[in-house]
């Protein structure tokens, strides 16, 4: 179920309409926010979780980011309001993640492509529906990753190089103890829910990912790591490190560019790769 639409759009950009829905789960209605470009039909679906270390954030407080998003990508992006901690805990934001994207693909279709993606803690929920995905055979046209956080011990020496830059190790693991259920939840039908992919023993036949990250950032070796274990993995993994850059910039705003992509910012470039990505083209170099 879906509300009137709205438009949202800068100066010489492409216009973006957005829309309220309900998607149905089986918890109960999930709310979300719907954006697709408002003069073409969209190149495909992306489910997108937003950043909060899983205890805050929301689909409005991500409104202007995730329109950017749809402008940059050309797909209809759905902004998903997950559960949060301290009403729930893990795999109960997973298992939202993966209604919003039984839902997109009723809205897709046969032929449009179907993605998932986030930000931060979003990211890491992306990644871990990505493999319910594979596990139960569905089919998933891409994961797109910024900088996600995948190891609750925060042991890489990112996490330390700057150990003042936001999240913190001390932050992060607080949060994944609030997040994460001690056990190995799986779902009714015995598919695992991980909490992070580092759990999966075997990440063969995944989504082909693209993961990008700041050098400034402390998760930045997680994400590194994350790229080594899908290419060894034989996945198809596509990953840009931006210099002088920390975390939560998927949240600032792009610079003007006259009407054209911004690959420039983090937010542009992973727009751009998935676009690339899934055009029958073929891939982004």
């Amino acid at each position: 179920m879906a509300t009137p639409t709205h438009s949202a759009a800068g100066k010489s950009r492409a216009q973006i309409r957005w829309e309220h829905a309900s998607i149905p789960s089986p918890s109960g209605p999930l709310p979300a926010r719907v954006y697709r470009p408002a003069a073409t039909a969209p190149q495909g679906w992306l489910v997108w979780a937003h950043g909060g270390s899983w205890r805050a954030g929301s689909a409005q407080d991500w409104h202007g980011a995730t329109a950017d998003l749809a402008r940059s990508s050309g797909f209809a992006v759905v902004g998903v309001d997950y559960r949060l901690v301290p009403e729930v805990r893990h795999p109960a934001m997973v298992e939202d993640v993966l209604a919003a994207l039984a839902w997109a693909r009723e809205q897709a279709g046969q032929s449009a492509p179907v993605a998932v993606g986030g930000d931060s803690a979003g990211a890491t929920l992306a990644a871990c529906a990505a493999l319910a995905c594979r596990d139960r055979g569905l089919p998933l046209a891409a994961q797109l990753l910024a900088y996600p956080p995948l190891d609750p011990g925060c042991t890489a020496a990112s996490y330390h190089r700057f150990p003042d830059m936001f999240p913190t190790a001390s932050y992060l693991r607080a949060a994944w103890q609030d997040y994460r259920d001690p056990g190995r939840p799986t779902a009714a039908d015995g598919t695992p829910l991980h909490s992070t992919p580092f759990e999966a023993a075997d990440l063969r036949g995944v989504a082909r990912a693209v993961l990008a990250t700041g050098d400034l950032d402390p998760v930045s070796d997680d994400v590194h790591r994350y790229a080594r274990l899908l290419h060894a993995a034989g996945v198809e993994v596509t990953l840009r490190e931006f210099g002088q850059t920390g975390h939560g910039v998927f949240l600032q705003p792009c610079p003007a560019t006259g009407g054209g992509p911004d690959t420039a910012s983090l937010r542009g470039w992973l727009g751009v790769a998935l676009r690339l990505l899934t055009s029958p083209a073929g891939p982004a170099a």
